[in-house]
């Protein structure tokens, strides 16, 4: 029997939430992949995203403002089992946590990093995000925003994510199936959700951002996937497409994979060269204590051969 992965707490997002249809999709695309309760983690930091843990009936960590990626790396490395989600504002992951998002693209850990993108700061009243336009003043600004925008798609490929998509929080059903390939990827994999804020942004709407977006899956041309036999000329042809997409906003918005290499090994691979027991018996099913509570780890035994 599938897994609900819906939680009975009730939701309190503003009516006409963009964060409503993101979380619509996580759970269908926990559901169809047939996950249970036990093989997953939600990681969030702080602002209307970080409620989100609260709502799914499952394993979920509210964290500090901009450290959720570094919260939800030590899971994964303690259990590189479980299937780990990190959700975050564009706020939350672009300012405060820019340096813990770059790392994580350099790392290739494994988590499954979902960016909720209205532009906006919608829980301290509408504040200009990282994500905002130089110039750009909705209904929450005093005066225009001072401050250059930062692209999260370009970001992402420049900090080496290895699977780069982005989707519309009103077209649930291709969200889900953004979210079900961010799932499987075995590398890091990065979600940019654009989504409206309708409190406090009143241009970037939802009807503005209808009238806007296009699918990539849709152009039988586009293939973003790199394999371990891909050539390391249509590896940079890929990676050069995906970043003239990525660099797209005017009339047309590209939704859709952007970047699927599947040829880089994660960081538990990387480990686990090192330490060949660590996927059969990883920190996190290790007894580290005895029935006194005190630890039974001596580190300098353990890694006698491996001091420098």
């Amino acid at each position: 029997m599938a897994h609900n992965f819906r939680s009975d707490v009730a939701i309190d997002w503003c009516p006409g939430c963009g964060d409503f249809g993101i979380v619509t999709g996580l759970t269908q695309a926990l559901t169809e992949l047939n996950y249970g309760p036990n093989d997953v983690v939600a990681v969030s930091g702080i602002g209307c995203s970080g409620k989100t843990p609260h709502y799914l009936n499952m394993a979920g960590i509210h964290t500090l403002h901009g450290r959720s990626i570094p919260y939800a790396t030590g899971v994964k490395l303690a259990n590189p089992r479980l299937k780990v989600i990190v959700t975050s504002g564009d706020g939350d992951m672009l300012s405060i946590g820019a340096g813990h998002f770059v790392a994580e693209g350099r790392r290739n850990t494994g988590l499954t990093i979902i960016l909720y993108d209205n532009e906006v700061y919608g829980l301290t009243k509408g504040q200009a995000a990282p994500t905002m336009a130089l110039g750009e003043k909705t209904k929450g600004l005093a005066r225009p925003n001072v401050f250059g925008k930062v692209n999260p798609i370009t970001m992402a490929l420049s900090s080496g994510y290895s699977f780069v998509a982005r989707g519309f929080s009103f077209d649930t059903k291709h969200l889900k199936e953004l979210i079900k390939k961010a799932m499987i990827h075995e590398g890091s994999s990065f979600i940019d959700v654009l989504q409206p804020c309708p409190t406090y942004n009143n241009i970037n709407t939802m009807e503005w951002y209808r009238g806007k977006v296009y699918k990539m899956d849709d152009e039988k041309s586009w293939d973003p996937v790199v394999l371990p036999d891909t050539s390391a000329e249509s590896v940079s042809e890929k990676f050069n497409n995906a970043y003239k997409r990525g660099l797209e906003w005017d009339d047309k918005i590209p939704i859709g994979v952007f970047y699927d290499n599947r040829a880089i090994p994660s960081f538990v691979k990387r480990i686990a060269e090192y330490l060949p027991d660590y996927l059969n018996n990883p920190p996190a099913e290790q007894i580290v204590a005895g029935t006194d509570g005190y630890t039974n780890v001596d580190p300098f035994k353990t890694f006698a051969d491996r001091v420098i």
